[in-house]
């Protein structure tokens, strides 16, 4: 948690504020201290605030669950700041928190929100009476439009993918015109290098081992269509899926090194470990740039892709750098993959983990728990696939750790139309989140429950009590394999 400098980052403060994103807190921290002292940077909202800047805009970020920061603190933020604009990225376990925040702002500052939220239900909040003064709704990559708005608001007429709500009529509105698709999938290797300073923790000083590391993205869309994921690719039709070139993804890590003196890189992305084309590509160039002598880089990756890699390419990741590999494995019931769409199987999820870890390379997997229709012996089996992983790598170089959630649905995934398809639920029942309380008084499950969310709702055969306990249990065990090893 941040306490130490201005929350509101990256501002000219002797002009007046074009805008200020806006990143809600996952709760109210009024009503309980955050305990967790990190959180993945709003690289999405940097990116906007970079290019609107090099358009000359005058442009913040404020990230007030970096900073732990209470609702009515970070209203008082904003009102203070007093920008043209206010721009919020709506996620559905935050929606209600964003809502209530700019439902409290001064009636000049004008509102825009983008964000999976926004685009999987644009109508619904549109009508919100919180978001009535929303002037615009931005539907996936914003950085030309934003520009565009925030030059004239009525510049919106013509945007694709951009909504608001008809003063008259009170009835959404999109606007968009002919020859102006490019707004929807700008060049990625022509926009500007992230500029660090609207990030609260990025680049920073990691505690394990001392290393200055910077988060990246390598590509922008998914080709799977997992059902419980916001990126699935029938969830996003509008997505062009792009991949930086080497070159491009190189010159911004030899600038990180030069500026900030990083030597450690996380790819957030879902493509960077999740194609074989494009990890022939990355290698190449990679290795030709003698990476793996100045760097390590962690990223996530795809079971299905990674078990089909020869052993020559793993070690040539290995010699590149690779750190750090997550894994999305979700469950240890075949069934359960099947239903999920993942593609693959337990028995390639152990392999590529057993060939990883002999490398000496990390791997994080993700698990969830309580899916739709599963019983609960296949939420053993996936309790008792983490257990073999642990086993199988307590004597490998490389460790593996597992991160453990309760599912909830998220609207516009595959998963949210299935269980909406059922007539069982509303929209009202599955928005209904709420924190998971896992313990915050153990030292072992500080900071979990932050991250865990869920719609109070029994989807599979196991109930929420179970599930919790499950995830204590496993939260409990991770850390102290964790404490044992650095011991």
């Amino acid at each position: 948690m941040l306490t130490t400098h201005d929350p509101i980052m990256g501002a000219r403060t002797a002009e007046p504020l074009d805008l200020l994103l806006v990143n809600a807190p996952l709760r109210d921290y009024a009503l309980r201290p955050r305990v967790n002292d990190y959180t993945l940077p709003v690289l999405g909202m940097a990116y906007i605030a970079t290019y609107a800047a090099a358009q000359g805009c005058n442009v913040a970020v404020l990230d007030a669950e970096a900073h732990g920061l209470s609702v009515a603190d970070t209203i008082a933020l904003i009102n203070r700041a007093a920008p043209r604009w206010a721009g919020f990225n709506l996620l559905a376990p935050t929606y209600a928190i964003s809502a209530t925040i700019a439902a409290a702002l001064d009636p000049h500052i004008r509102i825009m929100v983008g964000g999976h939220h926004a685009k999987a239900m644009p109508d619904r909040i549109l009508t919100d009476p919180r978001l009535t003064r929303c002037d615009a709704l931005v539907i996936g990559e914003a950085e030309t439009r934003v520009v565009e708005l925030l030059a004239d608001h009525r510049n919106r007429v013509g945007l694709p993918g951009v909504m608001w709500r008809d003063p008259i009529m009170g009835t959404p509105v999109t606007g968009g015109q002919p020859g102006t698709n490019r707004h929807l999938a700008p060049d990625i290797n022509a926009l500007p290098f992230v500029d660090r300073t609207y990030l609260a923790q990025d680049p920073y000083v990691a505690d394990d081992d001392g290393r200055t590391e910077a988060n990246m993205v390598g590509a922008r869309g998914c080709p799977y269509d997992c059902s419980d994921c916001g990126a699935a690719v029938s969830a996003n039709p509008d997505v062009t899926i792009r991949v930086r070139k080497p070159a491009n993804i190189l010159a911004e890590m030899h600038h990180l090194h030069d500026r900030y003196g990083a030597t450690a890189f996380r790819f957030v992305d879902d493509l960077f470990l999740g194609a074989r084309r494009v990890i022939d590509q990355m290698m190449g160039a990679f290795a030709a740039e003698k990476v793996g002598e100045w760097a390590v880089w962690d990223a996530t990756g795809r079971i299905n892709v990674l078990h089909r890699l020869p052993d020559a390419t793993l070690d040539l990741l290995t010699a590149c750098g690779l750190r750090e590999v997550a894994l999305g494995i979700e469950s240890g019931s075949e069934r359960m993959l099947a239903y999920i769409d993942k593609r693959i199987t337990c028995g390639m999820v152990t392999g590529v983990v057993r060939r990883l870890t002999a490398r000496g390379i990390r791997v994080k997997g993700y698990f969830i728990l309580g899916f739709p229709t599963e019983t609960r012996a296949e939420l053993a089996a996936t309790v008792d696939l983490i257990h073999r992983l642990w086993d199988l790598t307590d004597t490998a170089d490389g460790t593996f750790r597992a991160s453990v959630f309760q599912f909830r649905p998220y609207p516009g995934t595959p998963e949210w139309d299935r269980l909406m398809a059922t007539g069982h639920y509303t929209a009202e029942q599955l928005l209904d989140y709420a924190p998971v309380d896992l313990g915050a008084d153990d030292a072992a499950l500080r900071g979990r429950d932050e991250f865990n969310f869920s719609s109070g709702l029994q989807f599979g055969e196991a109930t929420e009590e179970e599930i919790h306990w499950r995830l204590a249990e496993l939260a409990r065990e991770q850390h102290g394999r964790a404490v044992g090893s650095a011991a």
